[in-house]
């Protein structure tokens, strides 16, 4: 498969899936079949040490979410299929997968690091879920943030759409390590270092095991979810009115229906 919205190479048993839509990255459909090939193409090779998340050389956040012109009636389906594709793979694919952030990660993108099992930012990172703003709610977020963060902060970055910065995510365990911006790349080359030091199979092992360990059914959870966004949430004319006055910036008309 050609990309056209990441870069996409496997070298030193590290598979690296680099976010190439500058300067915010923002998902589209198309970026997420890609990834959602990628991933494919990850888990045929049992070799590997990890699977490495970045961004592309002119990036000024690591994801400002999904494409909000994607998000509307028609589309919305296939956008959330095809999203919560990404992360039914990174749930069952049993490879340690690294995220490095520089730049905020905010929605769709904050959900991304969520999902990773080593998150190494910058302390210039800032994480938020703001969907709530538009009407709507993060459905990965809803499920794995208060299993991570605990459940009242969990409520409170979904409830109010705040952000929080790396120091803070670090603090509440959404993120593994800070560092400056200029020591990110070295830091990060460091941790794969020591997984390619590690044997495959094991690590493919204890991934697995560590998913089990998590003691939830993320894929029923997340059917059940899916269907309380899709067929209540976004049948509400606040969810079409916030969406709606995103695309034409302008502050929503809240109805409460």
């Amino acid at each position: 498969m050609e990309f056209h919205n990441i870069n996409f190479k496997i070298d030193d048993r590290v598979a690296r899936i680099t976010l190439a839509r500058p300067p915010l990255n923002v998902l589209n459909i198309a970026m997420m079949r890609e990834i959602n090939q990628a991933l494919h193409e990850c888990e045929l090779r049992r070799d590997l040490a990890a699977i490495v998340f970045d961004t592309a050389e002119g990036s000024r956040a690591f994801s400002a979410g999904v494409a909000i012109e994607e998000h509307v009636a028609g589309m919305v389906f296939k956008m959330l299929d095809t999203f919560h594709g990404i992360f039914r793979s990174l749930a069952q694919i049993s490879k340690p997968v690294v995220a490095i952030v520089d730049g905020p990660a905010l929605g769709g993108g904050c959900e991304f690091i969520a999902a990773c099992d080593i998150v190494i930012a910058s302390d210039r990172a800032r994480f938020g879920q703001p969907e709530i703003k538009l009407g709507v709610f993060p459905p990965v977020a809803a499920i794995l943030l208060p299993r991570i963060i605990g459940d009242k902060k969990a409520r409170e970055m979904i409830l109010l759409g705040e952000m929080v910065d790396a120091a803070e995510a670090q603090r509440l365990g959404l993120v593994s390590q800070v560092v400056p911006s200029s020591a990110l790349k070295r830091e990060a080359e460091g941790v794969l270092a020591r997984l390619r030091d590690l044997s495959g199979a094991s690590l493919h092992f204890t991934r697995a095991a560590l998913e089990l360990g998590r003691d939830r059914d993320f894929e029923a959870t997340l059917a059940q979810v899916e269907d309380l966004y899709l067929n209540e949430l976004m049948k509400t004319e606040d969810a079409i009115e916030g969406v709606r006055s995103f695309m034409e910036k302008r502050k929503p008309e809240w109805r409460n229906k």
